[in-house]
């Protein structure tokens, strides 16, 4: 169940729980800790269409909609945009699956760019069959 009846978008790559450990000053889950998970989840699509090691190389955007508290389950979904030579644009939005309901908010939403890196830890090409997929 969701509010105001939009789903989230993608493919469910992580899921984890929100700690006291991982709060801001204010007592709500820090910024930060939430870019990196949805990182996390963004770089396991993004490896496994490279076939390998990606680095990330740009946050393009990023909207914080709804804070994420103590307890919080947090799932982020994570929807490919753009493959190319040696990069993969992906669309990554985190829900909030709060307290014992069910109920999911959309909490964060950003577009996540990676590029292929090599044995050398230089950008390498993707497939090009995995490309056209």
């Amino acid at each position: 169940m969701t509010d105001a009846g939009e789903s989230p978008r993608g493919e469910l790559q992580l899921r984890t729980l929100a700690m006291p450990a991982d709060t801001n000053p204010s007592g709500d889950i820090f910024g930060g800790w939430l870019l990196s998970q949805m990182d996390i989840a963004g770089s396991l699509s993004a490896r496994v269409i490279a076939h390998g090691r990606t680095a990330t190389v740009a946050v393009d955007s990023m909207t914080f909609h709804l804070p994420v508290f103590v307890g919080d389950a947090v799932c982020c979904y994570v929807e490919v945009e753009k493959i190319g030579r040696t990069s993969i644009t992906t669309r990554v939005q985190a829900w909030a699956m709060r307290g014992g309901d069910g109920v999911r908010v959309k909490v964060t939403e950003g577009r996540f760019i990676y590029v292929a890196i090599g044995p050398d830890r230089k950008p390498r090409p993707i497939d090009p069959e995995t490309r056209m997929a």
